[in-house]
Parts: C-alpha cells; structure tokens; sequence
C-alpha cells in the first residue's frame, strides 16, 4: 500500500513585510481518507507574505519526510508560490531564490511531490494554524 500524504501549507504576514507566522497541517491519505497526523504552527518573525509561505512548505516537507512517504502532494492558496514550484513561473526575486533551492533540494530527496494551487476556501486549517501562532501573546 502507497503511503500518500497531503500537505496544506499556508504563511500569514501583518503588514507584508511585518509580523509572520507559517502553519501547515500534514494528513495521511488512507483507506479512511485524510488523517491529520503532524501540524505546525509557528512564528518566524519579521517578514514578507511570500517568504512566510516559502518557509511553511519548507517546514511541512521537513516534517512529512519523517514519515517516509511514498507520494506527497503540497497544496497551497499561493498561486505564485505553486507556480513556481511547479516551474511555470521563475524565481525572480532576490530574496526567494535561496528558499526555492531549499525547497528543490528536499523535494529531491523525497520519492515524488506534486504541488497544487487551492482557493483560499479549502486551506482554512493551515491559514488557521499561521494566524493561531501570530496571535500568540
């Protein structure tokens, strides 16, 4: 039996660049469906919204590596970050390039890893996992 696994990865900036935050949510797809198993909930501190969401799916692979997945399947409401990732759009920004390498390099270490574009709608546990870690006192 494959062990599949989907990510919902987000990142929350106030004020971009300003106060950030990453959360993810990690599920096995088993025979019951999706199981939550691992999430993260983070402050990272001061920063942009696409350096955040950067950081949220470097952290999720990091995580989900952990449980030596067969196929892992990152979803997004970035559509800049997945396009990227996906390699429809380059890295232009100075800034991103070294997190896009990172995350190429943990991609390459896992068997397969697709990324897909989601609406804002369907990623609420992890929006809400970022937004919890920047309301933290």
């Amino acid at each position: 039996m494959s062990r599949r696994f989907v990510i919902y990865s987000d990142g929350a900036s106030r004020g971009n660049p300003g106060p950030s935050s990453i959360g993810a949510a990690i599920y096995f797809d088993g025979p019951d469906g999706l199981e939550e198993v691992a999430s993260i909930s983070e402050p990272i501190g001061h920063t942009t919204n696409n350096v955040a969401e950067y950081k949220a799916v470097i952290a999720a692979l990091q995580l989900v590596g952990m449980f030596d997945p067969d196929d892992v399947l990152v979803r997004a409401d970035s559509q800049l970050l997945v396009r990227q990732l996906d390699g429809q759009y380059r890295v232009k920004a100075p800034n991103l390039k070294p997190l896009y390498a990172e995350v190429r390099q943990l991609v390459e270490a896992l068997p397969s890893v697709d990324f897909e574009h989601v609406r804002r709608e369907a990623n609420t546990r992890a929006d809400g996992l970022a937004n919890e870690a920047l309301d933290r006192p």
